[in-house]
């Protein structure tokens, strides 16, 4: 009998927000695996440390993530070493900041093994729903159209999208942090735009974007639009 598979969101990065059923399925599978950078971090691994076993099997992925490398055949040497503990009859937990099917690199792991064997993908919360959490700023009422979008996209299309949108949250930011400022004020979404960074790490910051030095900006964080209907 072959083991299951399941695809654990584990939430943004404080570990209390994980769920009941992503924290049981986590403490029973044999094997846990983990995506890693190519400095050796393990962030989704550092997010749920205090909840592993010493006698679960770890597996680390390493995935470039870079625009220069092409992770795909990473990804197949991932899948092809989960099936070989799948096929010995374990279960094979894989850790996914936030949600597996939500910008999650599970996904593609999800691609390459769910036709072979049983597979479970256990939601988790997302940065985009924590971040307004800790802004303190409703996002949407009503009949809102809300809009997540990424930095990287080139500025006329990202100034298009978010035309568009009633609330938008724009992720990705890094190095694309002017961009996204220059469209948030041909939009007029400057003054109602938040900023936030690596939303419920220890590291967490809210910053006012008009104090944010651009050469500072990390990947994980975010700008936040909320409605601006106000009830």
């Amino acid at each position: 009998m072959t083991g299951r598979l399941y695809g654990i969101g584990i939430g943004p990065g404080d570990p209390e927000l994980l769920t009941m059923k992503a924290f049981r399925v986590l403490r029973s599978s044999s094997v846990v695996a983990y995506p890693m950078s190519d400095s050796g971090r393990k962030l989704a691994r550092s997010i749920v440390a205090e909840y592993l076993r010493p006698e679960q099997i770890e597996v680390p992925m390493y995935f470039p993530f870079k625009l220069e490398e092409s992770a795909q055949p990473y990804y197949d040497k991932a899948a092809e070493t989960l099936a070989e503990h799948l096929e010995a009859g374990r279960d094979v937990a894989v850790l996914c900041e936030g949600d597996p099917f939500f910008f999650g690199s599970f996904m593609y792991l999800y691609n390459r093994l769910s036709d072979r064997f049983q597979t479970e993908v256990i939601p988790g919360v997302s940065c985009v729903m924590a971040s307004p959490a800790i802004l303190g700023t409703p996002l949407t009422y009503r009949n809102d159209v809300f809009m997540v979008v990424s930095a990287i996209l080139p500025e006329e299309e990202l100034a298009s999208r978010l035309s568009v949108a009633d609330a938008a949250a724009i992720i990705k930011l890094g190095k694309h942090f002017n961009k996204v400022v220059s469209v948030l004020k041909q939009l007029g979404l400057y003054d109602r735009a938040k900023y936030i960074e690596r939303a419920t790490m220890p590291d967490q910051r809210v910053v006012p974007i008009d104090q944010m030095n651009p050469a500072e900006v990390p990947y994980f964080s975010m700008i936040v639009i909320p409605s601006q209907w106000q009830p």
